[in-house]
């Protein structure tokens, strides 16, 4: 699976980046390039996490791990480790990577939900590099 060069480096941009918002949540980012495997494919490891201001992680994205199979016995398991955690204590549902440009908007887009759904403003109050 091949990732487009300029797709890739603003993807690696990110790596080591926290977004603070006003109420103390922020996102987490790490990325990094390993070699390419089953469990990666794309060669990408990575983790987007949002955190509340305790830091407990609330949503997340990452290929950490693989997760627990979902499907009967004869539904083939995907010998890929792209999950997203949709709650503080979800183990991981499979993530279909298509891009590291929809990588981001997935996760965004799972962010604003859970801010919306518990009033949290997004605007991003301060951005610090690790």
């Amino acid at each position: 699976m091949e990732t487009p060069e300029h797709t890739l480096e603003w993807l690696l941009d990110y790596d080591g980046r926290r977004h603070f918002f006003a109420s103390g949540h922020f996102l987490k980012f790490e990325i990094r390039l390993v070699e390419q495997s089953g469990q990666v494919p794309h060669g990408i490891a990575y983790s987007f996490t949002f955190h509340d201001p305790d830091g407990t992680r609330l949503r997340g994205f990452d290929n950490a791990h693989p997760v627990p199979h979902a499907g009967g016995k004869f539904v083939k398991a995907k010998p890929d480790a792209d999950h997203w955690h949709r709650t503080v204590n979800d183990e991981g549902r499979p993530y279909a990577f298509v891009s590291a440009a929809q990588l981001l908007e997935d996760f965004f887009t799972e962010v604003a939900k859970l801010c919306e759904a518990q009033g949290i403003s997004t605007e991003v109050v301060d951005d610090k590099e690790t």
